[in-house]
């Protein structure tokens, strides 16, 4: 079985799709997909699908959203596809887990349960780890690949097609800020590796959906530079400190202006960026 959340809610086994069509039930789906082999509080649950206030009705409507969403479950493990499926032939081999032991009732909540690998965000989140490993341990190969490979796991916005309550709100934020942290990391990582040509097109877009987060104008500036194109570099300097001005009344940290001095001294920029920063950048990874 696979569930996929970053990006529109998709959830088979085998072919069979398991996504409900009604809001609530996907939201619960997704709520216990995130939080595979951990148990989610029908309290949880329940504030997700119905705010702070949830009407008397929500513990038996809630029931019904699980019996719904199991019936979907033992639907494709016969691999009928039919939600009222007749009573299959038993197949040789080792006993196959049942729609309860997978979608299982525990005290006071419910648990979906599945590998980290069968569900994308929990993925990502393992090759994130292993990539800022790699990062942390000057093994920038192996960072720039993971973090890359995680990246691409992404189709799109998390839960695009699921409406947010309070705690799916939190985890998409969790996600995106993930996603973007990831991101900075993979391009620092191939700057690190010589390829500032492979990234340029890349930053400068990533530069006009992010204007006002530092670290990626700083590796567009160092990309720039490495590329032999200081005067680009001082522009996006420039272009970054009078947005900063404009929208927040901030000058640029000051490690961005070690950056900037840097690039006019003639200097390594990477090596400058690099460096060490107490106060750590505003925004993004500090590294």
């Amino acid at each position: 079985m696979h569930i996929k959340l970053l990006g529109t809610l998709h959830a088979e086994r085998a072919g069979v799709p398991i996504v409900p069509s009604a809001a609530k039930p996907r939201q619960i789906l997704a709520l216990l997909a995130l939080h595979s082999r951990h148990i989610v509080p029908v309290a949880d649950l329940m504030e997700e699908v119905w705010g702070a206030g949830p009407p008397r009705s929500a513990p038996t409507t809630l029931q019904t959203y699980i019996l719904q969403l199991r019936r979907r479950l033992r639907a494709a493990l016969d691999g009928s596809g039919q939600l009222v499926p007749a009573r299959p032939a038993v197949p040789p081999g080792p006993p196959q887990p049942t729609d309860k032991e997978i979608l299982a009732t525990r005290h006071g909540g419910y648990q979906l349960q599945l590998a980290d690998s069968a569900v994308d965000a929990l993925e990502f989140e393992r090759l994130t780890r292993l990539g800022h490993a790699a990062f942390e341990g000057d093994d920038m190969h192996t960072a720039a690949r993971l973090l890359a490979e995680a990246l691409a796991l992404w189709r799109g916005p998390a839960l695009a097609d699921v409406p947010h309550g309070n705690h799916l709100s939190i985890e998409v934020t969790r996600l995106e800020e993930s996603r973007l942290g990831a991101l900075e990391r993979r391009i620092h990582a191939d700057l690190r590796l010589g390829r500032h040509r492979e990234v340029l097109a890349e930053l400068c877009a990533l530069r006009g959906r992010h204007p006002l987060h530092e670290n990626l104008h700083a590796l567009l500036m160092v990309a720039y530079h490495q590329d032999g194109r200081s005067s680009d570099a001082l522009i996006a300097y420039r272009r970054l400190r009078g947005t900063l001005v404009e929208e927040l009344g901030l000058e640029p940290s000051p490690r961005i202006d070690r950056l900037h001095q840097a690039i006019l001294r003639g200097e390594d920029a990477l090596a400058a960026w690099r460096g060490p920063d107490p106060a750590g950048a505003r925004t993004g990874l500090a590294g």
